[in-house]
């Protein structure tokens, strides 16, 4: 009896929970054919916007009212955090004294569906007065913010996911999209890079990713190095006093030539170690790394050849150059997994 009557329990939830779904379903649809329509939608005057704010010597403002506003703060962030310096002002707060933030020098991004918002007017009025270069996102071409702009990026016609069609939902998804559509073809034109990139995302998982050998490295003060003909009693010194568990071997030039581990020396331990030379006794050719690579490169290749060092080399000046020194222990210790 009791499997029945769980049987039953089950079916009575699915029936309850489907209206959910299928509304959940319904916003994430709309949603992503309101994102295909603007994409559809996107040309010359795209190009023109970015062209604006490419040019921009201060900062892009982004503006909005309700939720066009919240959708504006995080444009503002994208913007900030991609390379193009950018400051949310609340169009109420710039009637009553914020509007002197704005200069000829910036440029403003400004969000309304309606593209009428009363509270956009002074703000609007502003951009006008100063010459400063207006970018409308909105979906309506013959609002008044659409033929006050420099460049109107008008948002195709979509259904409001809410059954009432009047919360927004479609609407200010495609105004999201829109402002990452600017923000990263405003990075790529102006060839921002992954460097660039962790310089303004220092904290966080995102900032360890991009962390360079050349941030974790040890100096080259701290390198232990011998010459291919220093006696293996002087190179063990060196090993020991460096306390690496290693030591490269270079030429006249400065070139790393080889590595001699711990394990190279188990290989040669005989009576006549000690009156071997260095280049008798190295690995030739060892694995290193360049000091721009990635944290993780490093760790990947420690793990691969399982050994728990590399150098880290210059080979702009015609051979690798040691510079540095970087250990399994280093790239742990930063939180590299």
């Amino acid at each position: 009896m009791k499997p029945q009557m769980d049987s039953a329990i089950d079916a009575a939830d699915d029936a309850l929970a489907q209206p959910d779904l299928e509304a959940a379903r319904r916003v994430l649809s709309r949603g992503a054919e309101g994102l295909h329509a603007l994409s559809r939608s996107l040309d010359h005057r795209f190009v023109e916007a970015i062209d604006r704010l490419a040019a921009v010597r201060g900062r892009v403002i982004v503006s909005g009212m309700g939720k066009s506003g919240h959708v504006a703060r995080k444009i503002a962030a994208t913007l900030s955090s991609t390379g193009t310096p950018a400051q949310f002002v609340h169009p109420g707060e710039a009637s009553h004294g914020d509007l002197g933030m704005i200069t000829s020098e910036d440029a403003v991004i400004a969000l309304s569906n309606s593209g009428d918002t009363v509270e956009l007017g002074d703000l609007i009025a502003h951009s006008r007065r100063y010459a400063i270069p207006l970018i409308a996102i909105t979906a309506q071409a013959r609002s008044q913010l659409a033929e006050q702009a420099d460049v109107a990026l008008i948002l195709p016609r979509a259904q409001e996911a809410c059954p009432m069609g009047l919360a927004p939902t479609t609407s200010t998804t495609m105004m999201l999209g829109a402002g990452d559509a600017l923000a990263i073809a405003l990075l790529e034109r102006k060839g921002f890079s992954a460097t660039d990139f962790h310089l303004l995302h220092p904290g966080g998982s995102l900032g360890q990713k991009l962390k360079r050998v050349a941030e974790l490295m040890h100096g080259p003060e701290e390198l232990p190095l011998c010459r291919p003909g220093t006696p293996m009693s002087e190179a063990i010194l060196v090993m020991t006093a460096k306390t690496w568990g290693c030591v490269g071997v270079t030429d006249e030039r400065g070139c790393l030539l080889g590595i001699i581990t711990d394990g190279d020396l188990r290989r040669h331990m005989k009576r006549d170690l000690f009156e071997r030379t260095a280049a008798e006794v190295m690995t030739r050719d060892p694995q290193t790394i360049r000091g721009p690579a990635l944290v993780a490169e490093a760790l990947g290749l420690m793990n691969e050849y399982k050994i728990h060092c590399l150098f880290v080399v210059d080979d702009t000046a015609g051979g690798p150059h040691p510079i540095g020194i970087v250990r399994i222990h280093d790239c742990l210790r930063a939180g590299f997994t």
